[in-house]
């Protein structure tokens, strides 16, 4: 059983900061690719940032120069830095991870339970 928790959404003004973390739990030999996304009332969810296991980084056009995507492979938790917010980054955030299984286990993609991040102007 492998289990994704998001933390750090909250309620900010607009230009501030958060850090958004999914820290990876369970049964697990590693932990591969990690994605973030987003999703509003009435909108499909949108893959926002993603890091492979190689550690290369991608980033929707629209949160270019201000997301910065990052892990830490010790902890098991991948991080998303969130700078310079604006209204339309409000939205739940959820992040998505293909995980390796331990004792033979195959890979599995898994989802978080999302974290709120609301940005007011």
């Amino acid at each position: 059983q492998v289990q994704l928790v998001e933390s750090g959404g909250g309620l900010v003004q607009v230009g501030e900061s958060l850090r958004l973390s999914c820290a990876a739990s369970g049964k697990i030999f590693s932990v591969n690719r990690v994605d973030w996304y987003r999703q509003v009332p009435g909108k499909q969810r949108e893959l926002v940032a993603g890091i492979s296991s190689g550690d290369v980084t991608m980033y929707v056009d629209s949160v270019k120069g201000r997301f910065t995507i990052s892990r830490d492979n010790a902890k098991e938790t991948v991080y998303l830095q969130m700078n310079s917010l604006k209204p339309e980054d409000t939205a739940v955030y959820y992040c998505y991870a293909i995980v390796t299984r331990s004792f033979g286990g195959g890979q599995n993609a898994y989802w978080g339970q999302g974290t709120q991040v609301t940005v007011s102007s």
